[in-house]
């Protein structure tokens, strides 16, 4: 992309790349047209709802994680809208059902405490659990739906067989930017242990975690896996719900120096925060690539990059440089659109 950065006044910017967005979601739709599955916008991994005119041209909707993002949903791509929470509160779950084609309820207790509610106020909604299959290779234990004492789920030791009249779909998610191989593993635990519900079922939700997008992903593979499944199951509708998947690798966040101070070593003080603006570096701990810099000390400038609020560790991490940094100058981070302002 050529950008000029001196002329980019305002900071810090998320710029996305639409050219590299709609390459992500033709690969997408690939998936959807040769294996019959139905892929959905996970909204938690990427709302630049700007984008969603292009995005819902290959795409059938969005899932959301709350009200706030079934009204965004709604409201700015107005295909299917999926919501799931791991508890919904009583005085938003009427309008929730109200903008919402699915909902998803995360324990049996919830699904009967509000059923009766949600068909009234949406009498077309659809009712799904998401289930836990105990089981998962997620790299990190943060992100991990399902590790020891997992909230996010129902476990077979948990689950009532009542709720099968209600049901309308099955959900799991246990991946974390992860290849076919994790989704087989998990895809056979599910049916072991919950495979005889689901020719009760209208559709089973595969959820997210899924690399599609990435350089060396199988693509082929998941769609022969995607077909196995229907076929051992009477056809049965299958949804995925990417969210970085979409945006991998689709732009930039541009931010500036503001000032440089010297406690030790050379700190660059940015009007990013890697709490507001990239979580994933704290949370991870993930390092983020900046256009130009090496790790410390391999170049000539080495500076730790800090932002601008008063949380003392509130730092993107240290970086080196050809040339020694000035106040003004435009620090590019790559591949910040997904997970990121959400």
């Amino acid at each position: 992309m050529s950008i000029n950065f001196s002329e980019v006044k305002t900071t810090p910017m998320y710029i996305c790349e639409m050219e590299k967005l709609e390459k992500n979601l033709q690969t997408l739709d690939r998936v959807q047209q040769e294996s019959g599955a139905t892929i959905i916008l996970a909204l938690k991994g990427f709302a630049m709802f700007e984008t969603f005119p292009l995005v819902g041209a290959y795409l059938q909707g969005c899932t959301a994680s709350g009200l706030y993002e079934a009204k965004l949903a709604r409201e700015k791509m107005n295909k299917e809208v999926h919501t799931y929470s791991p508890a919904f509160k009583e005085d938003e779950i009427e309008e929730i059902a109200e903008l919402s084609d699915d909902i998803v309820f995360n324990s049996p207790a919830q699904l009967f405490k509000y059923k009766d509610i949600v068909k009234k106020a949406n009498p077309y909604i659809n009712l799904s659990l998401r289930i836990n299959p105990e089981y998962s290779h997620s790299p990190v234990d943060l992100y991990n739906p399902c590790g020891l004492f997992s909230r996010l789920g129902t476990t077979k030791a948990n689950f009532d067989e009542k709720v099968l009249e209600h049901l309308d779909g099955l959900n799991f998610h246990a991946l974390c930017e992860q290849g076919v191989d994790a989704l087989e593993a998990v895809l056979k635990v599910f049916e072991d242990n919950f495979g005889k519900y689901i020719s009760k079922m209208k559709y089973i939700n595969f959820g997210g975690g899924h690399h599609i997008t990435k350089e060396g992903y199988d693509v082929d593979r998941l769609i022969h896996v995607i077909k196995d499944f229907r076929q051992r199951h009477n056809n049965i509708e299958v949804y995925l719900e990417p969210g970085e998947a979409v945006a991998w690798e689709t732009g930039i966040l541009v931010s500036s120096v503001l000032d440089i101070i010297d406690n030790g070593m050379k700190i660059a003080i940015l009007d990013t925060s890697a709490e507001a603006h990239m979580p994933d570096t704290l949370a991870m701990p993930y390092r983020a690539q900046v256009r130009g810099a090496a790790k410390e000390n391999e170049k000539s400038f080495t500076y730790k990059l800090a932002g601008n609020t008063c949380l003392a560790g509130d730092i993107m991490g240290d970086y080196s440089f050809d040339k020694a940094l000035s106040i003004g100058d435009k620090i590019i981070f790559e591949d910040q659109i997904h997970y990121t302002f959400v």
